[in-house]
């Protein structure tokens, strides 16, 4: 009996230590305190071109401050809300505030805005055209398929004369049916995903192509040289950090924006992208 009472001790002993090894693992994970105390970890969305970038600038920054950063690369605008949403990330860093707004109504989200890191002006390219003056009655325009960036295109149209929308109707939600002036008789594409519009570009010679900075500079193209419109940067679509609403006090989440908002960050921006990457310094609500 003395041995049996001595085995199952023995068993429960290695139960126990099993279950608190796997605690710690999952702790770890998860981005809590490491073994040696005070580090965390962070996993944060971004896209490619500039956001990644800028990430992996702050990395070290963000070691001081004893956080890990890892960064999980995106070729598009709809994983890295999925996959926010569903906790795969702790954050994200690709959206501007009426795109996350829309996702938001559309799928359900419960996303905070965590801070606003900068504006990418978005510009409108073609190939065959060098200005506005030589654009043909009956062009046509392709723009993503997003309903989020329809209004910020037309409301560039709009301000350099191509058309003109109804005035009643709020610019950040406008559609091409709100459009009530057409003098040049603009022909709209709204069924090409954002990241492809550098193809559309490429491909096609005759036509307008409104393309995210982003996208553009990952193709090669320089906003203010290429474009023949370009937003001004005193654009209210603002790229933020998004989380889960439940992790809007998150420490570490919260150092990343201020990480991203210092001065050594905003120099790199400035230097980088050469004005196709705006910096902010304020929260846009």
């Amino acid at each position: 009996m003395k041995k049996l009472w001595t085995s199952l001790i023995a068993v429960l002993l290695i139960l126990v230590l099993a279950a608190c090894g796997s605690s710690n693992e999952e702790e770890n994970a998860s981005g809590s305190e490491g073994e040696e105390g005070g580090t965390k970890e962070i996993k944060v969305g971004a896209t490619s071109v500039p956001h990644a970038e800028v990430l992996e600038k702050a990395k070290p920054m963000l070691e001081e401050e004893g956080i890990t950063l890892k960064i999980e690369e995106y070729q598009d605008y709809i994983l890295p809300n999925q996959d926010l949403d569903e906790g795969r990330i702790d954050a994200n860093y690709f959206q501007t505030i009426p795109y996350m707004e829309t996702q938001e109504e559309e799928k359900g989200y419960d996303f905070a805005n965590l801070g606003g890191i900068h504006i990418e002006p978005i510009g409108v390219y073609s190939q065959k055209y060098e200005n506005l003056e030589e654009v043909e009655e009956g062009t046509q325009l392709v723009m993503s398929r997003s309903v989020s960036t329809h209004g910020r295109v037309l409301s560039l149209l709009e301000k350099e004369g191509l058309i003109k929308l109804d005035e009643s109707v709020d610019k950040v939600d406008a559609t091409v049916q709100d459009i009530v002036e057409n003098p040049k008789n603009i022909e709209f594409d709204t069924g090409v995903d954002a990241a492809n519009l550098p193809q559309v570009y490429q491909r096609e010679e005759n036509v307008l192509v409104a393309i995210n900075t982003n996208y553009a500079i990952e193709a090669g193209l320089s906003p203010s040289e290429d474009s023949i419109i370009l937003e001004e940067s005193d654009s209210p679509y603002v790229n933020v950090v998004a989380a889960n609403s439940e992790d809007k006090d998150n420490e570490a989440l919260n150092t990343l924006v201020e990480v991203l908002r210092s001065e050594e960050i905003v120099n790199f921006i400035k230097e980088e992208y050469d004005g196709a990457v705006v910096p902010v310094s304020s929260d846009v609500e």
